[in-house]
């Protein structure tokens, strides 16, 4: 799979993601519901590109991705948990508020 994508200028391309209380659109390009029994689909390889004083648009859902499934961890001194370890912006035509109320996230690791 790496060796088929360029190489970005700036920034990384990562994979192995996987979305958890939703799945990735490739059609619509966008964060969907998730479908009947498909329990923690994997999300597409995704380019992080550094951006300073970088200010999201409204449209971005602000994903949390965590480690493992447990969601929890050990409060940090920057007030996350442990587990947390980054916010990833995945496009979508719902709000954001309709995410956040099905605790949509993506995951590092599944429990299998």
């Amino acid at each position: 799979m790496d060796e088929e994508l360029p190489a970005p200028e700036d920034g990384v391309l990562v994979h192995g993601m996987f979305m958890d209380a939703c799945r990735w659109d490739d059609v619509a390009m966008a964060m969907e519901d998730a479908l009947p029994r498909e329990m923690n689909p994997p999300l597409p390889v995704v380019h992080f590109e550094p951006r300073l004083n970088y200010d999201p648009e409204p449209a971005l859902y602000q994903s949390p991705l965590y480690k493992t499934s447990a969601r929890a961890g050990t409060l940090s001194t920057t007030g996350h948990s442990t587990n947390f370890v980054v916010t990833v912006l995945l496009p979508t035509s719902r709000p954001s508020d309709y995410w956040i109320s099905k605790a949509s996230a993506l995951l590092c690791q599944l429990n299998e």
